[in-house]
């Protein structure tokens, strides 16, 4: 795990080390267990969260189904944005899949470090764009990929994830059944 001035250095970059001193003081080192929540959906998520060690799943439930959005690990940002930026109730349900430790910033110190340094606000412009160009790409590769495209593009990214997560989560992430995520898997695994 990266140390959150490195962490927020290497995503949004442009901060002094004064001001990152100043950025430390507004986050609180939190653990969850494994199975704990970090936010429910129909809830307001008053927290943003880098994950030093763990994984979280974000998802919802949709006709009695669940349904992953992201997997989030070690050195990613965690929040429910709609919840957090927008003060509207969540969507998705954040669960800690293992032991998660995370640097927590609740909405409060958020908003006060957005006064204190008003350079926070590239952050958050950052971060949300991010997100967006993430949810682009989600999009594209749902319209525009095979299933087996999908997978191999996933597990090259993270290939870790397929031995410490179930993986209907991951087929559901996807866009697949869990039946046709394990033929796809299969099929490549003979293929090589």
């Amino acid at each position: 795990m990266k140390d959150l001035a490195n962490l927020i250095q290497e995503h949004f970059g442009g901060f002094t080390p004064q001001e990152l001193k100043i950025i430390q003081t507004y986050f609180e080192e939190v653990k969850l267990q494994k199975n704990d929540f970090f936010t429910k959906t129909g809830k307001t998520c008053d927290k943003l969260g880098f994950v030093k060690s763990g994984i979280l799943r974000v998802y919802t439930l949709s006709e009695g189904k669940e349904i992953t959005q992201w997997i989030s690990t070690e050195n990613y940002l965690i929040t429910e944005v709609m919840g957090f930026f927008f003060n509207q109730p969540n969507r998705w349900t954040i669960q800690a899949l293992t032991e998660t430790d995370l640097l927590l910033i609740s909405k409060e110190n958020y908003s006060k470090l957005c006064a204190e340094l008003p350079k926070w606000v590239d952050v958050e412009k950052a971060f949300i764009m991010k997100c967006f160009a993430m949810l682009e790409d989600r999009v594209f590769s749902h319209l525009s990929m095979t299933a087996d495209e999908r997978f191999e593009q996933y597990f090259s990214q993270n290939p870790k994830l397929f031995n410490q997560v179930p993986l209907h989560y991951i087929a559901s992430l996807l866009g697949m059944s869990a039946e046709t995520f394990s033929r796809v898997r299969k099929r490549l695994t003979e293929k090589s």
